[in-house]
């Protein structure tokens, strides 16, 4: 596999986000599920150039607590 950009991807796929005005997006954290040309299923992760592996664990955790809610979405 190559690095790919995945704007546009993302795009396709009708990804969206609950932004306020104002609200600056500093990195993001990108994972998909990729079915390969062999058929197999794979989990592929993107990050923006900026995110550490530090902050990558912590937004993955808080993606976590997020979707078994558990944390507050407002801070």
């Amino acid at each position: 596999m190559a690095d790919q950009r995945i704007g546009q991807l993302i795009d396709a796929l009708g990804v969206t986000a609950d932004l306020d005005d104002g609200d600056m997006t500093v990195d993001a954290l990108v994972l998909l599920k990729v079915v390969c040309n062999d058929g197999k299923v794979a989990i592929v992760i993107g990050a923006s150039e900026t995110l550490d592996w530090v902050s990558q664990t912590g937004l993955l955790h808080g993606a976590i607590e997020l979707t078994r809610g558990g944390a507050e979405e407002d801070g």
